[in-house]
């Protein structure tokens, strides 16, 4: 919860709020007050007062049930607290009858107008109560509940909804962490529901549809903080849960795409997570993929022209001609000798890495607009993940690499690999790269590189589900030893040791001091595991690891790291897995062709006929990979052309352009057989 900077400086504030400056819908006359029920009512008993309400017309029970329970605090937990008169005190239980809540809150919206106004009139007098203390863990319990009101959907009521939102953003933190493990119990539906909520909230009041429903931004300065602090404990809460109640995306707020995001960042970068200045940055779970990258590219954008503009004050104070090559960063390769022809040029380049990309095969004429640029990628990282070059395993069972641990005297090729990575996010390239979930949390560990040149980088808190991910059938054989009942160490004789092969020869290492001599018993295995997690994951590829981090980070030095999830890397650097061939229809270019002749009719309906698995297939021949930018197939710039000079009409692939060269073809069935053999023999490069 430290993340979570606090609203306001007194946390014991007074919330004041004057009933006059609501709108008229939230104005009842005052009602008389019913006597209080002695134990709280039953989902049974509501659910029968409520069918003999429907069926008669008469409403005064339920009424009077909605006008107490919603008076005021004290009510509240009379009316919903599973046993009115027990103190509950644990994070794990509310203490909350949750059926009963669901149901009185699912048939609220269906009651005649006067009780939803009671209703509110009721909230309006609970928030108005002075602070004298810190919050009971009823209160808390009063907050749970009014959380999950749904007439907060209606914005005539932001205004209550908004001082609800502020009370609990400026709770303490002991109390927020009680909400949070209350949070996680609730069900899928009323947790997305809270979210949707929220995240509604905020964008009616950035953009509002009738902006006299609501104050002036600058009197309620204060609503989106608030909303956004408990969208965090939100966030938080899912985060605890495996698997999460909503995906992560659900958080996203699309309407901030369209909201000043560098000003945000600045903002930001300028105050951190001090509550004298808000932003978006402080809480960028809210903030899309496609924002965080549009970010990501000004500040590399910037980062770049602040090098390239000191390249040319350097040039004109030494009296030198400036070149326009001095922008770029010139790569000038052989394809003989691809891998160290591109570590010498990146090492001697070091100071450029920033700068734009432009690659140049020697003995070749060519102008690179960023065909050539993907060639290289393609070809490099084709031959540096080859099982033959011994730097990476492929598991097959996970269909990932991982890094090899064999020891080596230099890992400057690790430092390639990751300088490759960060150069495909800077320069918008989507590598065909398969690593783990795994890689990518370590890659965030920590964001940002530490000044401190001691300080490991790339070591994370790892579990045997991190393992599970690369190797899972090692991970199933520790599971069972974790669960196995009988004697482990008499049926086991393991020991604190692990055995690996490197060239030819086996190796033992402890787990721990002394490890070969420490038997693994039904008591330590446990510990066991999580060492010998510890140590494939971390410990025994570490250097490896370490070169691989240290060169996607001199790439991507930048704050704008730590808004993402390790997932969000993945999607920067490989792509989105989620396949939209709809939109790759929309979105396509034609030359040669229209759109409406009959080949292209019959290759789409064709391609959108494919199963999965083909599609990833074409997409793959087509482009290099499998999988989509972060803005979707409209950035692949994918293009269909017609090519009536193939001697065998087979489609041919142009990858480095994302291009597709089709031959006419008279009929559907005989596209789809070219189109499967195509796909099917080749990996699209190099064809023409």
């Amino acid at each position: 919860m430290r993340d979570l900077p606090p609203i306001c400086l007194d946390v014991r504030q007074k919330q004041r709020m004057s009933v006059e400056a609501l709108s008229s819908e939230v104005k009842v006359p005052p009602l008389p007050e019913p006597t209080l029920p002695s134990q709280p009512k039953t989902v049974k008993d509501f659910e029968e007062d409520l069918e003999k309400a429907e069926a008669t017309g008469n409403w005064k029970t339920v009424h009077a049930f909605y006008i107490t329970a919603f008076d005021s605090f004290t009510e509240l937990n009379t009316a919903f607290k599973k046993d009115a008169t027990a103190s509950f005190n644990t994070i794990e239980d509310s203490g909350v009858n949750a059926n009963l809540v669901n149901a009185v809150f699912d048939a609220l919206l269906n009651t005649p107008q006067d009780i939803q106004k009671s209703v509110l009139k009721g909230i309006i007098n609970s928030l108005l109560q002075e602070w004298k203390g810190p919050r009971t863990k009823d209160d808390l319990r009063a907050y749970f509940i009014l959380l999950q009101n749904p007439q907060f959907n209606i914005t005539s009521t932001y205004v209550i909804y908004a001082h609800l939102l502020r009370q609990i953003a400026t709770l303490v933190e002991a109390d927020h962490h009680f909400l949070v493990h209350w949070l996680k119990k609730l069900s899928q539906k009323k947790f997305k529901q809270l979210v949707e909520r929220l995240l509604q909230f905020v964008s009616l009041r950035l953009f509002p549809a009738k902006p006299e429903e609501f104050p002036p931004l600058t009197k309620c300065s204060w609503w989106i903080p608030s909303a956004a602090k408990v969208l965090a404990l939100l966030n938080t809460a899912n985060n605890l849960v495996h698997p999460p109640l909503v995906p992560y995306t659900d958080f996203y707020n699309s309407t901030l795409d369209h909201i000043d995001l560098m000003e945000e960042y600045h903002t930001w970068q300028s105050f951190g997570n001090s509550h004298s200045r808000f932003s978006f940055c402080q809480y960028p779970f809210v903030i899309s993929i496609a924002a965080k990258k549009i970010i990501i590219q000004r500040d590399s954008e910037q980062q770049m022209i602040s090098i390239a503009r000191q390249s040319l004050v350097d040039k004109v104070s030494r009296r030198q001609r400036p070149d326009m090559n001095m922008l770029f960063l010139n790569m000038k390769v052989r394809r003989t000798h691809l891998v160290s022809d591109s570590l010498d040029e990146l090492t001697r380049k070091r100071a450029d890495l920033k700068k734009k990309l432009k690659v140049t095969f020697v003995g070749e004429a060519g102008l690179d607009m960023g065909g050539l640029t993907k060639e290289w990628f393609l070809l490099l990282i084709r031959q540096i993940f080859h099982p033959d070059y011994g730097m990476f395993t492929y598991h097959k069972d996970s269909h990932c690499h991982w890094f090899s641990s064999f020891k080596c005297d230099n890992y400057s090729e690790f430092r390639l690999v990751g300088i490759l990575m960060g150069l495909a996010v800077y320069n918008s390239i989507t590598l065909d790269i398969r690593f783990p979930p795994c890689c990518y949390k370590k890659l965030l560990s920590p964001p940002v590189v530490p000044s401190d040149q001691s300080t490991p980088v790339g070591i994370c808190s790892v579990t045997i589900d991190d393992l599970c991910q690369i190797m899972p059938e090692l991970a199933h054989g520790l599971k069972e030893l974790l669960s196995y009942e009988g004697n482990v160490e008499e049926d086991f004789y393991s020991t604190f040791q692990v055995f690996q092969e490197e060239f030819g020869v086996i190796k033992s290492y402890n787990l721990k001091p002394g490890g070969d001599k420490i038997p693994v018993t039904n008591q330590n295995r446990r510990e066991y595991v999580q060492l010998y997690t510890d140590f494939l994951l971390n410990k025994s590829i570490y250097k490896q690891f370490a070169a691989f981090y240290c060169g996607f980070h001199s790439v991507c030095a930048s704050n704008a790291l730590m808004l993402l999830r390790p997932e969000e890397v993945e999607i920067l650097v490989c792509g989105s897995p989620e396949l939209d061939m709809h939109a790759l229809q929309r979105s396509t270019q034609y030359d040669g062709y229209a759109k409406t002749d009959l080949t292209i009719r019959y290759f789409w309906d064709v391609v959108l006929g494919f199963p999965l698995e083909l599609q990833k297939k074409l997409l793959h021949f087509t482009t290099g990979s499998d999988r989509v930018p972060v803005g979707g197939m409209a950035d692949l710039n994918f293009k269909i052309s017609k090519n009536e000079t193939s001697t065998n009409w087979l489609p041919v692939a142009h990858t480095c352009f994302n291009q597709l060269c089709l031959p006419p073809y008279k009929s559907k069935k005989d596209l789809k057989q070219k189109l499967i053999i195509g796909i099917s023999n080749s990996e699209g490069f190099g064809l023409e």
